[in-house]
């Protein structure tokens, strides 16, 4: 009785103790999930960060080369205007010049215009018919400008230094002019990656929040999980004992009740056996013991 209230007893802890294993695997199961959760997203956050720093390391360097292009445009169009000062200072100088010679010579024209209005105007006489006062008319026009040209022809140089020094000027202009669209591109460009990197700036305190807390809730879940993976193995070895408690339970029932067995047949025989030698009548049931002693006699 104490026995089968022994087997009785390991197997409903052993009903008790499957029962947990399959809850603990449940959970096991449930927080190695969320476990992976959040690592998954401390990993996204990591990347996330990494590749804002990789981009504002990029935008950081496109904006320093092109504020390192706009500092040299900037000195470049200072040559422009020193040299522009230059050539301005220059051409007052030659134009007063020039205005001295026109004064002193009566000159009215640029001998290089007068050169053209007079082969104009020797063109018309030698292409165009006309009257005969006309044309000595335009003859005399001719001489007059000539003679202008002759006067002038001594300081044409002057004009040429003012026209060079003006078309100097103009182009300088223009390249100054140039420069400072350029400056302009340059420096909006640098403007846009600046704060395209500023942009990019904020969003790390945010990003750095969310992969520590991540780790955070990753770290306690794993704490979590190897504590319950420990609960589950110390189950799994508790419900292996009481198997082998068990096992070695039913071994001794089986074995008392061998030698019970063999115990009343052992007795069944030695009753046959003594009403054989008073020569009592044998029953069935000890026809069979004699039968099994018989056989086990041979």
């Amino acid at each position: 009785m104490p026995e089968k209230k022994n087997n009785k007893e390991l197997l409903k802890n052993l009903s008790k103790c499957r029962k947990e294993i399959i809850e603990l695997r449940l959970s096991l199961n449930q927080l190695d999930d969320q476990k992976e959760e959040w690592f998954k997203k401390k990993e996204k956050a990591s990347n996330d960060l990494s590749n804002i720093f990789k981009n504002i390391k990029e935008l950081k360097n496109s904006r320093n080369n092109l504020t390192k292009k706009v500092r040299e445009l900037k000195s470049k169009r200072e040559n422009y205007n020193n040299l522009i000062k230059d050539k301005i200072s220059e051409i007052k100088k030659v134009n007063k010049e020039k205005d001295d010679t026109i004064h002193k010579f009566n000159l009215k024209e640029d001998p290089s215009q007068l050169k053209h209005e007079i082969e104009k105007l020797e063109m018309k006489i030698e292409t165009e018919v006309m009257p005969f006062d006309k044309e000595q008319k335009l003859m005399k026009e001719i001489n007059r400008k000539k003679k202008q040209y002759k006067e002038a022809e001594k300081v044409s140089q002057v004009w040429k230094d003012s026209n060079s020094l003006s078309n100097e000027i103009d182009k300088l202009k223009k390249e100054a002019d140039d420069t400072h669209k350029n400056i302009k591109v340059n420096a909006d460009e640098s403007q846009k990656k600046h704060e395209e990197m500023l942009n990019l700036l904020k969003n790390i305190d945010g990003l750095k929040k969310e992969e520590d807390n991540s780790y955070n809730k990753f770290f306690e879940f794993k704490k979590k999980v190897t504590e319950v993976n420990d609960l589950l193995k110390k189950k799994l070895v508790e419900v292996n004992e009481i198997n082998k408690e068990f096992g070695l339970s039913k071994e001794k029932a089986k074995k008392e009740k061998k030698q019970k067995q063999e115990k009343i047949i052992k007795e069944k025989q030695e009753n046959v056996e003594e009403k054989i030698k008073k020569g009592k009548k044998l029953t069935t049931e000890d026809l069979l013991v004699f039968q099994r002693l018989d056989s086990n006699e041979k």
